[in-house]
């Protein structure tokens, strides 16, 4: 019997996203609900990890260590949900994980330990990584090719704005209701609720057949899990996107893990509002300079956001040497815009060269380079911090990932005739 009687070929189904010109610019926008309702959670903690740390009792080290929990599981989601969210669609993927979330909801609001912690972080990170990879490209898919700046600018802003009112809501809500942790988790499982109803609704089509040659079928015999990677040719652009990236991400996270126990003793205080409305407006930040710079040149934009991270540094070492709020302040804005025009960067490159069918798994290699040093260098802060003085580990922290920024710069400079343009 010949091959093609063994395994009928099938007519191929219309890759995510071909349709799309004759979906209703309204589902662009909503389609970012989920990866909004999904980063609010990712930082909805941050204001109250100072209330935590009183009642358990633990270090600015384990407080890092609590923080890098998210890391690990969002890393280990991104090993398999990218290619998951290829292979089967995206919403098979976006559903478990906005129910993975839920469940964070219900351990952080019943938290009482460590270990309570680091298993609502865990799965916060689980969580996250899906959606950061399968979400992000089905705002893509639902743009569609004639609406792929807006498709790569609304699926990462979605990403920052989610990122940065999570600490807001907390922050207030914390102080202005009671039982802080169980309120703050229940509206954010609220606001999950509303995701699944968008993912349910949202007008994406199931991923293309693969091709029945030799080449398609051992694409799709590939591992299931695996470390996320871009098609041959795509290399470089993954390569620039990350530069600059992962110094950005890793500056707001050391903001976000530490931010709150800088600001306290600055401040001789535990308001929860003050590093709430820090985060938020990092991430405000980070979500307006990527509108302002939509239009811009990509190799423009990641040069910029390289410099504002490490201008960010420049300010964080300021105000840790001499006590300022105000150089903290300026810190926090500069690093959330040295991670907006990073990451849009970054997608608007994987965006404009990663075919459909591989677009959730780019994503998600994006997404692993900029992580796995936003893990590793504050908690490497934070132990440090405990050891020599918050101010002496700030201070080495920003020397560190100032230089890695200027790298990163250099490294886009010099790569920029690899950087395709809109004409």
């Amino acid at each position: 019997m010949s091959m093609s009687r063994a395994m009928p070929v099938r007519a191929p189904a219309e890759r995510p996203g071909t349709a799309a010109a004759a979906v209703p610019t309204r589902w662009v926008w909503l389609a970012a609900w989920p990866v909004t309702a999904v980063f609010v959670l990712s930082n909805a903690a941050t204001p109250l990890y100072v209330l935590w740390q009183r009642d358990i009792g633990f270090s600015k080290g384990t407080l890092t260590v609590v923080f890098a929990s998210y890391i690990v599981g969002l890393i280990g989601s991104l090993l398999v949900s990218g290619v998951l969210s290829d292979r089967l669609g995206r919403k098979p993927v976006l559903l478990p994980a906005l129910g993975l979330a839920l469940a964070a909801c219900l351990v952080f609001a019943t938290a009482g330990s460590v270990a309570a912690l680091i298993v609502a972080r865990l799965f916060t990170g689980v969580a996250v990584g899906a959606v950061v990879s399968g979400g992000m490209a089905a705002v893509s898919d639902v743009a569609g090719p004639a609406r792929s700046r807006l498709g790569a600018l609304l699926a990462s802003c979605a990403m920052v704005f989610g990122a940065g009112l999570g600490p807001l809501l907390s922050g207030v809500l914390s102080e202005a209701l009671p039982a802080p942790t169980v309120t703050v988790f229940a509206v954010e499982a609220a606001l999950l609720a509303t995701a699944v109803a968008v993912v349910l609704r949202m007008p994406v089509r199931r991923p293309a057949v693969p091709a029945q040659g030799a080449k398609g079928r051992a694409r799709a015999a590939g591992s299931w899990v695996r470390v996320p990677a871009v098609p041959r040719g795509n290399g470089r652009h993954l390569a620039l996107g990350v530069a600059v990236f992962a110094p950005g991400i890793t500056a707001t996270s050391f903001v976000l893990s530490l931010g709150p126990s800088l600001l306290a003793g600055l401040l001789d205080g535990t308001n929860r509002i003050v590093p709430g409305v820090m985060a938020f407006a990092m991430f405000l930040a980070s979500t307006g300079v990527q509108f302002a710079v939509q239009r811009l040149r990509r190799g423009a934009i990641l040069i910029a956001g390289a410099a504002s991270t490490a201008l960010a540094m420049v300010a964080l070492v300021i105000a840790v040497r001499v006590a300022s709020v105000e150089a903290l302040a300026v810190a926090a804005l500069l690093a959330g815009a040295g991670q907006g025009m990073g990451q849009l960067g970054g997608l608007s490159l994987l965006n404009s060269t990663v075919p459909a069918g591989r677009l959730a798994e780019a994503n998600a290699a994006l997404n692993v380079g900029g992580y796995v040093l936003a893990g590793l260098l504050p908690v490497s802060a934070g132990y440090l911090s405990d050891a020599i003085g918050l101010t002496g580990g700030a201070t080495l922290f920003g020397a560190v990932l100032m230089g890695l920024a200027v790298t990163g710069g250099l490294v886009v400079v010099l790569g920029r005739r690899w950087v395709p343009e809109p004409r």
